[in-house]
């Protein structure tokens, strides 16, 4: 049986949305409609259980393409994702040091949050480049991004190497968790820093000016788009593949520097081995080739996880709530997709009126985390509920893990 309603565009064009015990708002609905009535939509537009109000188009959609694509469709943080690894030790075992010392320990390590408006001296990205993530800069970006920059000047971001190995602020994060079979999991969350907002914001605009040229009537002027015969097109293909890799090595870094403090930690307790014994790292904003329905297309998704048949995701719930490790079921209505999280059910900024220090404090019981205002527009209940959220999409994932967080850490305002 379909675990998805439909509701179909003027022009015709379907919107399949996982939205069963998760009615989505009315504007989220027509922004889908508006993005899935894009002439060169590929089938239909696919709505993971999580999907709200974005730039553009729907945060939790994948947009399948043939000839064109929309750069707000991948929207400006490129190759955000997430990174997950289980270890051998315990909870137990890291209470005994200290779980506000492991803390302190990561925010020091991983430079995180943003001050100064990410000018010189912004807290969340590197003063000075430690040499080896300058090696890895060099090594396998400085040439390409070079060459982005040469012919489309504008797409220089002010950040690039200097955040490379950093968190970042809003939704990204740190946590340290436990599964029910009492194993430790390091679940990190960020993307591609000031060089893939750069990217995408810089690609957008051209787009604009290209369908403004070419006199092209758009349902939302964010959903400019680049036929794939032109050059603007070729190099945001390229550009997009860059940021996707700077986002993964990005993870790789931090999750290299986590390590090496529960390395330090791990020594306080007797040399208990801490290396991690499974990983998980996916992508859940980008820019995918592939094949479905028996044809070669671009997959845009914008805040959601490829799960091919037996593939591992990772599904988030809030800094209160459970994520999930899932495994895909390889579900071709949806191209092999779910949800990147449980996504929120109310803007930040309502969050912020809505609740106070004190609520956010009682959610975040048990948690180690900053529960000051700094994150009060993180608080659980500004997200779905994430069991709802599962169970809608129970045809596209099953849990392979359940975890629950007791230490976060988010680079705050």
């Amino acid at each position: 049986m379909d675990n998805f309603t439909v509701v179909e565009t003027s022009n015709g064009h379907l919107v399949k949305m996982w939205n069963k015990g998760v009615p989505f708002e009315e504007n989220t609905i027509e922004q889908l409609k508006k993005t899935a009535s894009m002439p060169f939509l590929f089938k239909h537009l696919a709505a993971m259980p999580d999907a709200h109000l974005g730039v553009g188009s729907t945060i939790g959609t994948v947009f399948p393409t043939q000839g064109a694509i929309c750069p707000a469709t991948c929207g400006v943080d490129i190759g955000c994702g997430m990174i997950a690894q289980r270890y051998t030790f315990t909870r137990a075992e890291l209470e005994a040091v200290g779980l506000a010392k492991i803390r302190a320990a990561i925010e020091a390590a991983v430079p995180c949050g943003r001050t100064n408006n990410g000018g010189p001296g912004d807290r969340g990205a590197w003063g000075t480049v430690p040499a080896h993530v300058q090696a890895i800069w060099n090594a396998q970006f400085a040439s390409e991004y070079e060459n982005i920059c040469f012919t489309h000047p504008n797409a220089r971001a002010r950040n690039t190497v200097n955040q490379l190995g950093t968190l970042g602020t809003g939704n990204h994060f740190i946590e340290l968790s436990e599964d029910e079979q009492g194993h430790v999991w390091l679940v990190l969350h960020s993307g591609s820093r000031g060089l893939g907002n750069k990217i995408g914001t810089y690609f957008t605009d051209v787009a604009k000016k290209l369908c403004a040229e070419w006199f092209i009537t758009l349902p939302d002027p964010d959903l400019a788009y680049l036929p794939t015969h032109t050059e603007e097109f070729k190099a945001y293909a390229f550009a997009v593949k860059l940021a996707q890799r700077f986002a993964w090595e990005n993870r790789l870094l931090m999750v290299d520097n986590i390590q090496h403090v529960l390395s330090d930690v791990m020594h306080e307790t007797q040399g208990l081995q801490w290396g991690p014994i499974e990983e998980v790292h996916c992508h859940h904003n980008y820019i995918s080739w592939e094949r479905h329905f028996g044809e070669n297309i671009m997959v845009t998704r914008k805040g959601a996880v490829r799960v091919q048949s037996g593939e591992l995701g990772i599904i988030p719930g809030s800094m209160g709530a459970r994520t999930y490790i899932v495994e895909g079921l390889g579900n071709r209505e949806s191209f092999c997709t779910c949800s990147h999280g449980a996504g929120r059910a109310m803007g930040r900024r309502m969050a912020e009126r809505t609740f106070t220090v004190e609520q956010h404090a009682a959610a975040t019981v048990g948690i180690e985390c900053d529960k000051t205002a700094n994150t009060l527009d993180e608080t659980p209940a500004a997200y779905k509920n994430i069991e709802a959220v599962m169970a809608a999409q129970a045809d596209l994932v099953k849990p392979r893990y359940i975890l629950k967080q007791f230490l976060n850490v988010k680079g705050s305002k």
